[in-house]
């Protein structure tokens, strides 16, 4: 049998194949043939955060047919490090480098395998593993038709809950972001039985605090609720509401800028105090960037009506981290988590001090961050990010895992979506993984059914607004997107569903990925889909934290298992329009189909677009 010097993902050659807290050992072991007259082998190892390099000799060990271990125990500080493998031997010196994102040849030319060594923290929530998320876009779920207090007299409000969002720009009041359909958080309280219905235990709020556009990350006040969508009473209400039928809230915390319309910046002089644009003895001048004060600053993405803020400014910090701080408020008042927008523009620092302010006020609180790559090597602002080195956030919107799904459905190959999966399960914290917020679509992607059953969407606000998928697309998006949530609700971390998807819900990108929930008009076949899927998630404690083992596969189907001491399922897609069999694990004796077909003999047939999820007593 032949064997590779190093695989990363191989407890033979690796003791763990994630990442590994500070202070734990860990066993790296090099395999060379006997032919390779290996003299002496060294572990290369280089620290991330200063660059130095050390080499430390690999012990030889114990045969393998006609392979020999040469291995080492390390242990190390908190951080990142990259890692190779250097021998000599009679023929010269080698070199083992990373190839196939996990295997190893002996060449120079590859690259070097990443650890992430993280810090042990207790404080993550143990209450949202193996739940559900479910975002809401607030204006646009639910309007419960109580009076509104305190509306400004400048928003469009529409009286048709069908209508299509506005996309024009100049076109009076009734504009792009504009348009308001009055959404409410009492209508969020009056259909949490609907929300626990899909098995969600945590509603991600988009952001409800004042602002003058319908999407409210221009925010004006962080201190108040906007007027809209009710009162700091309406929210401490729902947040009651929703625990007791086992459902947190979390908010979205929007820290890298603010609105120009704002108490703080008061570009148009709405609020009757000196804003930053007013005066430069504003009590929050100091918090932003003025390049000639007042018509020159620094804006979020050159977007002026998002003036940035320093978030390092100790006027700033204080005011969202501080005792009496914004981020406290709020978690006083019902809330159990943040989700920090554009988490990557914060700085370090802040990020320390939001984590401290959180964790202070509610130890279990949870803390997500929008990054949209690899979080644990990503480089922002030249600087290599520590977001979950153990001492910022809880975790991220997985990105990466959206995207696999994504293209493994409309055609990808299995072996380039499991090797993603597991390039993620090796670099992740394994409490960072079990909270990983799993989407497939969000506010600022195109809604997932139209991603999924058409093959060009226009690009375009004025062709997107009169686009929408014929009845073949329709249907093929509604099959593909049964093998997407499949995914979506079984592979490790948390799935979040964006409000309406469930019931077929469709759109382009931003603003019609926004449209308001068909109450009374949903696709009841994906209703009742998600439904199940919900039930089977919420059932198992597999999908909180079990192993994910991947299966061998053919092309267009992937399968694997979650495992832990108490639950085993299995889980199959097929993304071909033929049927397909693939084989169940033999230790699978005593099964329950939960969904599809039922097996024989250690097999199950996957129709066209079909799905298999099959637990073992």
């Amino acid at each position: 049998m032949q064997y590779f010097p190093f695989d990363s993902r191989n407890p033979l050659y690796k003791s763990k194949q994630t990442a590994v807290a500070a202070g734990d050992a860990l066993r790296l072991r090099l395999l060379l043939h006997k032919d390779a007259l290996c003299f002496d082998a060294f572990l290369i190892l280089e620290s991330d955060q200063d660059h130095t390099t050390s080499e430390i000799k690999l012990e030889p060990g114990e045969w393998l047919e006609d392979y020999r271990f040469y291995s080492c125990d390390i242990s190390l500080n908190t951080g990142l490090y990259w890692y190779k493998f250097r021998y000599t031997s009679q023929h010269g010196e080698f070199y083992v480098t990373k190839f196939d994102h996990s295997l190893g040849y002996v060449s120079r030319d590859g690259g070097a395998w990443q650890l992430t060594v993280y810090d042990q923290d207790s404080s993550s929530p143990d209450w949202l593993g193996g739940g559900i998320i479910y975002q809401i876009f607030p204006d646009r779920f639910f309007n419960s038709g109580s009076a509104k207090a305190d509306v400004p007299t400048d928003r469009y409000l529409c009286d048709d809950w069908a209508k299509t969002p506005e996309h024009r720009q100049n076109n009076g009041i009734c504009s792009l972001c504009n348009d308001y359909y009055g959404g409410d958080l009492k209508g969020i309280e009056e259909k949490l039985d609907y929300i626990k219905s899909l098995g969600v235990n945590c509603i991600y709020l988009n952001p409800i605090f004042e602002a003058h556009s319908n999407h409210r990350y221009n925010t004006a006040d962080y201190t108040k609720i906007d007027s809209l969508l009710g009162t700091e009473q309406d929210f401490a209400h729902l947040c009651k509401a929703a625990k007791k039928k086992g459902i947190h809230v979390i908010l979205d915390g929007v820290f890298s800028h603010t609105g120009d319309d704002s108490i703080y910046f008061n570009k148009y002089s709405r609020y009757k105090d000196n804003g930053a644009y007013n005066s430069t003895d504003s009590p929050y001048y100091s918090w932003y960037k003025f390049k000639n004060w007042p018509n020159s600053y620094h804006s979020w993405w050159g977007v002026p009506t998002l003036p940035e803020v320093i978030e390092n400014d100790e006027k700033f910090t204080e005011y969202i981290t501080g005792e009496n701080g914004i981020l406290r408020k709020w978690l006083k008042l019902g809330a159990d988590g943040w989700r920090l927008d554009v988490a990557d523009e914060l700085p370090d620092e802040f990020l320390d001090k939001i984590r401290a302010a959180i964790k202070s006020e509610k130890s279990s609180a949870y803390l997500l961050g929008e990054v949209w790559e690899d979080a644990t090597n990503k480089i922002s602002y030249s600087c290599r990010r520590r977001f979950l080195l153990g001492k910022q956030l809880d975790s991220v919107m997985n990105y990466p895992f959206a995207n696999g799904i994504i293209s493994f459905v409309k055609g990808g190959n299995s072996r380039d979506f499991i090797d993603l999966v597991l390039d993620i399960l090796e670099n992740y914290p394994p409490n960072t993984v079990n909270l990983l917020m799993n989407h497939i679509g969000t506010h600022d992607t195109a809604r997932i059914l139209t991603v999924l059953g058409a093959d060009y969407i226009p690009p375009t606000r004025n062709e997107q607004a009169f686009f929408n998928l014929n009845s073949e697309q329709y249907a093929l998006g509604v099959k593909r997107l049964k093998l997407a949530a499949t995914l979506q609700y079984t592979l490790p971390g948390v799935p979040s569903l964006f409000y309406g998807d469930e019931a077929g819900v469709t759109g382009g990108a931003d603003p019609f990925c926004r449209a308001t929930y068909p109450w009374g008009n949903e696709n009841n076949e994906l209703l009742e889909f998600y439904k199940t899927l919900g039930k089977i998630r919420t059932s198992h404690s597999a999908f909180n934290g079990g192993k994910f083992i991947p299966l061998p596969s053919d092309y267009g189907v992937v399968n694997f298992v979650r495992q832990n001491d108490e639950s085993k399922v299995f889980i199959a897609v097929n993304r071909n329009d033929f049927a397909v069999e693939v084989n169940i694990p033999s230790d699978f004796t005593s099964t329950t189909t939960l969904l599809g077909n039922q097996p024989y003999e250690n097999r199950v047939t996957l129709e066209s677009y079909g799905i298999s999820i099959i637990t073992n007593h």
